[in-house]
């Protein structure tokens, strides 16, 4: 049962920065796990202390659940208990969360500090006194090691995780550069999405990778069958990245693919004035947006005829994957929004860019590569089911739509 006379800080109509809630979601599991850390210490620190072969400081249970107020609200915590069978007296008494801490201090600082340098061992421990107060102790070196082995462990358990059973209507593929330590900016991480046949989002890879080569998504993709991913899903969303699109068919040569509509903009737009931008830009939107194939067609190539004379760059940009562009009228109008675009990635690492763009140097490559799997771990729990999630069987099973209308079979009809 919640405290009541807890105060949540977020207010009614409050906008939430999406790294915020993301955090929110993932700070009882950090806490959780560092006092883990703390408990771990003590009992290592007491093994050799034995009566009758047995040790005498064990762990036993949790005291009741309680509430700190953070900057992210209310935040139940469960501190763990021990048994001491020595007559000693020995307690588990957490430093980092004491027993009657109820508010942590200064925790308007802590959601930048925690993304920007929550992972390197010296970091993460003042990004914890930030969202606990400077009284909390606790973290020593031992303490943030212990706790960043974990995520290293869950990480490598999750990546040789069992596929036999999946089955993925829709992957989105793209690789995300971040700027960090030592990075040379031909690395990247590597991440897919898949949507399930339920019509539920989840994340399904992510690996290290190399400027986006063939070889390493190659590597990516295969190693998905080799987990016994045995069907090939039916629209994999990408942008231009030429490494992907060779790789694909060498994996997957019965899925088709479908050019990201937000990387193709970008991308001719680059290529224009920017007193051009706008114009072009509502071109190309209309070309996106319309009813049918045919008709984006018309639009499409009415975009070429009138700006090919003055932009041939850009309309040469557009024109290189008109056919992958318009795939998904192949599939029911209710996915369009999500399978025009990878943005079921990008959203998710938009704010992650965001911090990492202006923080260059403030964290090394394993570390950032630890602080995505996790945040997007935390952020798949609240991804939303497709839109005309109930399509989904029909896609998987390969029925026909036509300009994302299902087809009905012959029989079908004289059976209606």
């Amino acid at each position: 049962m919640k405290n009541s006379n807890v105060i949540e800080l977020q207010q009614p109509g409050e906008i939430v920065d999406p790294l915020t809630e993301l955090l929110r979601s993932g700070a009882k599991e950090l806490i959780s796990k560092a006092v883990e850390a703390e408990l771990q210490e003590l009992l290592a620190h007491y093994s050799d202390l034995t009566v009758n072969g047995k040790q005498t400081v064990i762990r036993n249970g949790y005291l009741p659940e309680r509430t700190i107020q953070t900057g992210m609200g209310a935040v139940e915590v469960k501190i763990p208990k021990v048994r001491d069978r020595s007559g000693q007296g020995i307690k588990f008494n957490s430093k980092l969360i004491p027993p009657y801490l109820k508010r942590a201090k200064r925790v308007e600082a802590f959601l930048p500090f925690l993304y920007l340098k929550g992972i390197s061992t010296g970091d993460f421990s003042e990004a914890l006194k930030v969202l606990l107060g400077e009284d909390a102790k606790g973290l020593s070196a031992n303490t943030i090691s212990r706790l960043k082995a974990d995520w290293v462990v869950e990480h490598k358990v999750w990546s040789r995780r069992d596929l036999s059973l999946k089955n993925y209507a829709y992957l989105w593929a793209d690789g995300i550069h971040f700027n960090v330590r030592g990075d040379n900016d031909k690395s990247c991480i590597l991440v897919i999405i898949g949507a399930t046949d339920k019509g539920k989002k989840e994340l399904v890879a992510i690996n290290d990778g190399y400027r986006e080569s063939e070889s390493c998504w190659y590597e990516v993709l295969q190693d998905l069958r080799n987990r016994n991913l045995k069907s090939a899903p039916k629209l994999v969303i990408g942008d231009g990245a030429l490494g992907f699109w060779k790789a694909l068919p060498k994996v997957f040569p019965e899925s088709r693919g479908q050019r990201c509509w937000v990387h193709k903009i970008a991308n001719v737009l680059a290529k224009l004035p920017k007193s051009m931008q706008p114009k072009v830009k509502e071109s190309l939107h209309n070309i996106m947006l319309a009813e049918d194939r045919e008709t984006a067609y018309k639009a499409f190539d009415d975009t070429v005829k009138l700006y090919e004379a003055k932009y041939p760059n850009a309309m040469k940009c557009l024109l290189k994957d008109k056919d992958a562009m318009l795939a998904f009228y192949d599939f029911p109008a209710e996915h369009w929004r999500h399978i025009r675009t990878t943005n079921p990635i990008e959203s998710t690492f938009a704010t992650v860019r965001l911090r990492t763009s202006k923080t260059r140097n403030c964290v090394s490559r394993d570390s950032i590569f630890a602080m995505v799997f996790k945040l997007v771990e935390s952020a798949e729990k609240r991804w939303q089911r497709l839109h005309g999630s109930d399509l989904m069987a029909d896609v998987i099973i390969g029925t026909k739509f036509i300009d994302g209308v299902k087809q009905v079979e012959e029989n079908d009809r004289s059976a209606a």
